[in-house]
């Protein structure tokens, strides 16, 4: 088996219906540019609020990795 390098990096998502939606949405943007995803691990929810104190967005921070192919 070949040695392997995997990048980690960290994305924020957000979402105006919850959570899952917002690790979801950031996972997918990822997809569209980065190639070999692995591992998603959500490592903080939050949320957006407005003046009210309404909730106007939910955030999800995720660590992603990837297969590292630089030189």
């Amino acid at each position: 088996m070949s040695e392997s390098v995997y990048k980690v990096i960290e994305l924020v998502g957000t979402s105006k219906d919850s959570w899952e939606k917002a690790a979801a949405a950031a996972v997918g943007r990822a997809s569209k540019t980065l190639r070999d995803l692995r591992v998603a691990e959500v490592v903080e929810l939050d949320m957006q609020l407005d003046e009210t104190g309404g909730i106007e967005a939910y955030r999800a921070k995720l660590k992603v990795s990837f297969k590292f192919e630089g030189t």
